[in-house]
């Protein structure tokens, strides 16, 4: 099933988590890990956006659009394909049938406040608010870019290597009933503009990692617009084995 899609002002919010504090993966998956301060770590990112015109290519004058929040962590597939797997993903109450139905997605509802960044004059300053209980509340500004820190740098000597890292992953993983989900997605160049930013709120993401303390910010970036074209797919040898363990 192919979707196509236009998503605006995509907002990057990237955390090296020790691995340890993480659940195991379904298999085949594993995590991407890092090294660093000697303990390996993994990235977890937020991204909030905007999806509009969300088709089928059967169907183009039927059309829907949303705010959205998920939350990824980077994994390696069994192929050793540079992959995310989706641990939440929030819509309006009203678009969580449909998510479930046509994404195959574990979608949950959730209450959005998003700014338009892309429709305001630069040097503004956002915020970005998600609400499903708890909240993850976001204010940030358009920064120059600078060398990632985090204690993750050697990987990622510019900023354009960390984002090409962590955007440029063509397939999505998410449990669904019978198991794994894979959705393959097309990745264009798009503008990326450079942020500071600083998590005012992140009750919402302590909900997914085991109890202590959230790690620093990592980076951050703006996405205004991005053109998106997936297949959905839940081939048979997607299926989980009984005793695989699933994230939180």
């Amino acid at each position: 099933m192919l979707l196509r899609t236009l998503v605006r002002d995509c907002l990057y919010l990237n955390w090296a988590v020790p691995v340890g504090r993480l659940p195991e993966p379904p298999a085949p998956l594993r995590y991407e890990c890092h090294a660093a301060d000697g303990e390996e770590r993994v990235f977890v990112s937020a991204l909030l956006f905007r999806q509009e015109g969300l088709r089928l290519p059967s169907f183009p004058l039927v059309r829907v659009s949303y705010p959205q929040f998920n939350l990824r962590v980077c994994v390696r597939d069994g192929e050793g394909i540079p992959s995310v797997l989706f641990l939440h993903v929030l819509v309006p109450a009203w678009a969580v049938p449909g998510v479930r139905v046509v994404g195959r997605q574990r979608a949950a509802a959730g209450r959005f406040s998003y700014p338009r960044p892309s429709d305001g004059p630069p040097g503004e300053a956002w915020r970005w608010t998600v609400r499903a209980g708890e909240s993850l509340a976001v204010t940030a500004t358009a920064a120059a870019p600078g060398p990632p820190d985090g204690g993750i740098g050697s990987p990622f000597r510019r900023f354009e290597d960390l984002v090409d890292t962590l955007r440029n992953r063509t397939r999505g993983y998410s449990l669904g009933r019978g198991g794994l989900v894979r959705v393959k997605t097309s990745h264009p160049p798009v503008t990326v503009v450079p942020l500071a930013a600083q998590v005012e709120s992140d009750q919402l993401l302590r909900r997914f990692v085991p109890p202590g303390e959230w790690p620093p910010l990592h980076s951050a970036w703006l996405c205004p617009e991005i053109p998106f074209v997936f297949e959905l797919s839940a081939a048979a040898e997607l299926a989980l084995p009984r005793q695989a363990p699933a994230p939180v």
